[in-house]
């Protein structure tokens, strides 16, 4: 993956797949991938991890754009990137003030993380060569 190739050095960090994020003992979550540091907990995760990154499909936009975004922003989740594959970009959101500002949508573009603890970051042309026909 390719955002696992930028934090390499870094041990306190790791990039997960499909793993529980628990906000309470009712709402579990599972992500499509994860940055996160100095995570306590070896069943699931339990504090908000740096990146969260969301894959669309026509089954899951409601709930990511919506119910999940929301979530995210609530538990403070500083970066939260929702990938479009079929239109090949994705959107980028951080966290200021409480609150996801729209960083932009990426198509070809790098973009840095520049408030993660290891300074991750995506090429999005890379990430998406692999949809391209």
């Amino acid at each position: 993956m390719q955002l696992t190739n930028t934090i390499d050095e870094c041990d306190r960090c790791v990039v997960l797949s499909e793993e529980d994020y628990k906000l309470a003992d009712d709402i579990i979550l599972r992500p499509n991938v994860v940055l996160i540091c100095d995570e306590p907990h070896d069943d699931y995760i339990t504090k908000a991890p740096e990146i969260i990154v969301e894959v669309i499909s026509p089954s899951t936009a409601k709930n990511n754009e919506g119910y999940k975004f929301q979530k995210y922003e609530a538990e403070r989740v500083m970066y939260y990137v929702i990938v479009y594959p079929k239109e090949l970009y994705a959107k980028v959101y951080k966290l200021k003030d409480g609150r996801y500002d729209k960083q932009g949508d990426f198509t070809k573009e790098r973009y840095d993380f520049d408030e993660t603890l290891y300074k991750a970051s995506v090429d999005f042309e890379k990430v998406f060569k692999r949809f391209h026909k």
